[in-house]
């Protein structure tokens, strides 16, 4: 299990590995009871028993729940199959380099992201601080971006979110990213497990230790902005209600795409 950045843990509120997994096992994420909940917990709790098999210690499981690492892991485990079989959205998917559409960030945040992926995006961008970035091609334009090529100067660590996003009409995205609701494009089933285990690990660890999550957006314009990485992070920081309303959102027009 990879390291994880450190996390204020009280000691005591969880015993031990048997504990957590009793709290995975029963805890809800509030306002939202769904089979994709249930999948959520599953793979969740098969991470965890990997963790307790490989002699793991507590500390380092609660961090990486913390971090997000658990949910990076996992998301990255479900994508993989899901490119193994892939679907009609994968196999047709028009997305192309420098299409950068999808990086137009319109969305309340320009994604929600955990803590691990918000270090290592402030970590890729910070060298190229005051540099000219994606909103010198498009005001709303993802901070990552080269604005003359449109490639992503973070790519090699992007986070879920950009990883998760297909379509099979680039002139849709195009659309969507000027206010329009072309059909076409949507996140991966794996993007909403992430988001539902990083929820999980909130309600799990609520009174041990903090789990947050970020915004993209801030982040990334924190980063070429020439902040540092604590700063960074205390200004895309978001309220608790925006990780699970950011799940119940994307849940909701996956249904809505499936209908």
């Amino acid at each position: 299990m990879p390291r994880a950045p450190k996390s204020k843990i009280r000691t005591g509120t969880i015993r031990d590995l048997s504990d957590l997994r009793v709290r995975i096992a029963a805890v809800q994420i509030p306002g939202q009871h769904t089979s994709q909940t249930e999948r959520a917990r599953r793979v969740l709790l098969a991470w965890l028993d990997s963790a307790i098999a490989g002699k793991h210690g507590l500390d380092t499981v609660l961090r990486a729940l913390a971090s997000g690492t658990a949910a990076q892991q996992i998301g990255a485990a479900l994508r993989g199959q899901t490119f193994a079989d892939p679907p009609d959205v994968v196999r047709n998917a028009a997305c192309s380099s420098g299409c950068a559409f999808c990086c137009i960030l319109t969305g309340p945040d320009g994604g929600t992201i955990t803590g691990v992926e918000a270090r290592a995006v402030h970590d890729a961008l910070s060298p190229l601080a005051h540099q000219p970035d994606g909103r010198d091609w498009h005001p709303k334009a993802c901070p990552a971006l080269d604005p003359i090529s449109r490639m992503c100067r973070a790519y090699d660590v992007r986070p879920s979110i950009c990883r998760s996003y297909m379509s099979t009409d680039a002139q849709a995205c195009e659309m969507n990213s000027e206010g329009g609701s072309e059909a076409g494009g949507g996140v991966l089933g794996a993007h909403l497990d992430y988001l539902a285990v990083h929820a999980l690990a909130r309600a799990a660890l609520s009174g041990a230790v903090k789990v947050h999550s970020y915004a993209l957006r801030e982040v990334a314009s924190a980063a070429v902005e020439g902040q540092d990485v604590r700063s960074a992070l205390d200004r895309a920081r978001h309220p608790v209600r925006m990780l699970g309303d950011a799940y119940r959102g994307l849940g909701a027009a996956a249904k809505g795409a499936a209908g």
